[in-house]
């Protein structure tokens, strides 16, 4: 298993506004964000590269990993350290031989049974939600604390809680064995991104 520190995980959302998105990162990052994973969804290929190409030399400065949502092509174009993949993406199995054994792979998986076949088919942790609502990814299926608690037992590999976490409710979330916390808004759309990490971290090591 590898060691990565997913305490305060950043999934990016989409912005118009290139310079403001880059410096929102960084300030993340200054902030204590220990992953960054680029979301896009409805992104052109070479709009995507170009904007991953952007943020790898920023999580590479502070030496932060780059994960690249869904697009496996376009992680190892930019040789990013991972990619994560949903239930409805590339198959882990098959995204595993992809980008090969060093490379970092996350799932999504909000049932046992997807956490246990993510780790068997090679997936290096599991991005489980939404743990809350969430207004980023309005098609998410809800899960409950209990249900959370019960992924992270099922299995070996680290845990992430995403969906609809905020500064408000992140404590909520303490007591059940995850690794990290994952956000898209508390941070992406904070005043402060750095404040916002700093204080989601402190409230994940609490």
């Amino acid at each position: 298993m590898k060691n990565i520190d997913l305490s305060l995980y950043l999934v990016t959302d989409k912005s118009d506004n290139v310079e403001k998105f880059l410096n929102t990162i960084e300030e993340a990052i200054k902030g204590g964000v220990t992953v960054v994973q680029i979301r896009e969804k409805t992104a052109e290929t070479l709009d995507f590269y170009n904007l991953a190409l952007k943020v790898k030399e920023i999580t590479t400065k502070y030496n932060v990993p780059l994960i690249i949502n869904d697009r496996v092509d376009v992680a190892l174009a930019i040789d990013a350290e991972g990619v994560h993949v949903g239930q409805s993406d590339m198959p882990c199995d098959v995204t595993r031989k992809l980008i090969g054994e060093d490379k970092i792979l996350g799932v999504s998986a909000a049932t046992i049974d997807e956490a246990k076949k993510a780790e068997k088919d090679g997936a290096d942790y599991i991005g489980t939600g939404a743990v809350f609502p969430t207004v980023t990814k309005d098609d998410a299926p809800s899960i409950t604390k209990q249900d959370l608690k019960d992924v992270v037992d099922s299995i070996s590999i680290p845990v992430v809680a995403i969906g609809g976490i905020t500064l408000e409710n992140a404590s909520q979330l303490k007591d059940t064995g995850i690794a990290g916390l994952s956000v898209v808004s508390a941070i992406m759309s904070a005043e402060n991104p750095k404040k916002a990490s700093q204080t989601l971290l402190n409230i994940f090591n609490r």
